[in-house]
């Protein structure tokens, strides 16, 4: 999913926002009243979607968006940070937010380190897939020769994969034209 996001949109940085319980025009609407215009949006398998820039540099305004005011009682919205700061080479992020509120927020960096209301949201199926606790570690590591980056991205694909599977996102492509560029 994220390598979808970014070859779509090489040379921006945004995020990816799935909402269920709203409608892709209540969500769109909704960044843009954060200022955040929409790249594409579209619905898919009950899961309205937007991509966003991450930052409105028109405007210098370089916050975060308040995810958890658009989601009142029954709406959820994953959120897939795709850059948070290019330059600097940090990872993607994920984020949960349910009923105004944030549930579980991580950097694909270090997984372990969670926050939100239920930071061990998710923790059962992570452990499972060998993201988090004793298996996480390459077994490799110490062979000659051997670079655990070479396996850095399927790292992150196998953690969307597991976020993918347990919200039962829609798989990209997600079809949508350009909202605007």
């Amino acid at each position: 999913m994220i390598s979808w996001i970014r070859d779509s949109f090489p040379h921006d940085e945004v995020n990816l926002v799935l909402a269920r319980g709203i409608s892709v025009d209540t969500l769109t609407r909704g960044l843009r009243d954060r200022q955040r215009e929409t790249l594409a949006s579209g619905e898919a398998d009950g899961w309205a979607w937007a991509v966003h820039p991450m930052h409105n540099w028109e405007i210098e305004d370089y916050d975060d968006v308040d995810y958890d005011a658009l989601c009142p009682d029954d709406v959820e919205i994953v959120v897939f940070v795709t850059e948070p700061c290019s330059a600097k080479g940090f990872p993607p992020a994920f984020g949960y937010h349910r009923d105004g509120r944030l549930v579980l927020w991580f950097s694909f960096e270090d997984v372990e380190q969670r926050v939100g209301a239920n930071p061990d949201h998710l923790s059962a199926e992570l452990l499972d897939a060998g993201v988090i606790g004793p298996d996480r570690e390459c077994g490799h590591q110490e062979d000659q020769g051997h670079d655990c980056f070479d396996h850095h991205y399927d790292d992150h694909a196998r953690l969307v994969k597991v976020i993918a599977g347990y919200f039962a996102l829609p798989s990209p492509p997600l079809s949508a034209g350009v909202v605007s560029t």
